[in-house]
């Protein structure tokens, strides 16, 4: 007698599958047609970057909570810290800010780092060959050249990209290097100080030619400039028609086009303003905290102000408080050399914060839903 089931009794398990819905998934990954992810993601991301290193320091033999409350102590526990992570906030807000106003055209510019460095060369430029200038004059001077400095080499890369399409992150990644080159030579060559003991520097600058600072401290100037910028950038992109004129070719080029928006004049508006912040970064930097221009002027904060973008979304508070965190990495790493920790260690957080952003970014994109036929 035969055991295999008849048609019938195939046809009435398919019959039972297909009512039951037993073969079908209960949910599924959707791909979500918003551009962005959700708004608590970057705190997710910060969250998930320090459980993972602290993997590693707890693989190194130390407790990774005392390590970042070392950290936390060495940023905001004293008067002096907190003014030491807000100096390296102020460069890390303006530039952040030049990023911003590119990537919200989807231009990206990873030449802050070059742009920053060519604004404080033409800063110095102004100390070199008018060190008479004083009073009312020199630091407005300083701004204006060290703006122009960095809105310069933010055109360098705006006009290949409008008029031969060439990929902006090439050329302004390179534009880096030519910056670092050219700060290079100034220092060791016609600019270096003769009484600098061999220091790879020019001499520092007069007092009139450098930036106000706050009390006692180190912070100066240019964080009124950071914050002027902010707000600025708020008023432009929320409430004037170049701001969504901006939107609206980040959001879509096609029909920006249409629109009969000038899409090659806004890249270079916007390459020269991203630009000419970086270049105000470096002015600031010049003029308000080494008082010369040197070798090794910039730790990469051109760099880190792309996190600083990223993690900010683009949004003007978002920026004010990713550039003070990222300042708060970057003192805290300082700290943590008194417990055996090199400094280096903020820069495995700030990769790994970087790292998580991208991952949240991308799976951010996909909502799991319910499947219809499920009548559960």
């Amino acid at each position: 007698m035969s055991t295999e089931p008849s048609a019938g009794a195939w046809g009435a398990k398919a019959q039972t599958a297909e009512a039951g819905g037993a073969d079908k998934p209960k949910f599924r990954l959707e791909l979500n047609s918003a551009p962005s992810g959700v708004w608590w993601m970057p705190i997710v991301s910060v969250g998930l970057a320090l459980v993972f290193c602290g993997l590693f320091i707890a693989l190194n033999g130390m407790n990774p909570i005392a390590v970042y409350l070392k950290m936390l102590q060495g940023a905001f526990g004293s008067s002096y810290g907190i003014s030491e992570t807000m100096v390296k906030a102020i460069p890390l807000l303006l530039c952040g800010l030049g990023v911003s106003f590119a990537y919200r055209i989807s231009i990206w510019n990873i030449g802050a780092e070059g742009q920053l460095i060519a604004g404080a060369i033409s800063a110095t430029a102004v100390t070199i060959y008018w060190p008479e200038l004083g009073g009312l004059w020199a630091i407005p001077a300083m701004m204006i050249a060290g703006m122009a400095g960095g809105a310069l080499w933010g055109l360098l890369t705006a006009l290949p990209r409008t008029l031969f399409r060439v990929n902006e992150l090439i050329t302004s990644l390179m534009l880096n290097y030519v910056a670092i080159l050219l700060l290079n030579f100034f220092v060791f060559g016609p600019w270096k100080d003769p009484k600098g003991m061999n220091f790879p520097g020019t001499a520092e600058f007069p007092p009139a030619q450098q930036l106000l600072t706050l009390g006692g401290s180190r912070l100066h100037l240019g964080l009124v400039y950071g914050l002027v910028a902010v707000i600025l950038y708020a008023v432009w992109m929320n409430y004037t028609r170049w701001g969504y004129e901006l939107r609206l070719l980040g959001a879509n080029p096609a029909a920006a086009k249409y629109a009969g928006i000038a899409v090659n004049r806004h890249i270079i508006v916007v390459m020269l303003i991203s630009g000419g912040l970086a270049g105000l970064a470096g002015m600031s930097e010049v003029s308000g905290v080494t008082h010369r221009l040197m070798y090794g002027l910039s730790p990469g904060y051109g760099y880190t102000a792309i996190i600083v973008a990223w993690l900010a979304k683009l949004n003007p508070a978002g920026l004010l408080v990713s550039s003070v965190l990222f300042g708060a990495l970057i003192v805290g790493g300082y700290s943590v050399q008194t417990i055996g920790l090199p400094s280096s260690m903020s820069l495995m957080l700030q990769g790994a914060i970087l790292f998580f952003l991208i991952a949240g970014d991308h799976f951010g994109k996909y909502r799991l839903r319910r499947s219809r036929s499920d009548k559960a």
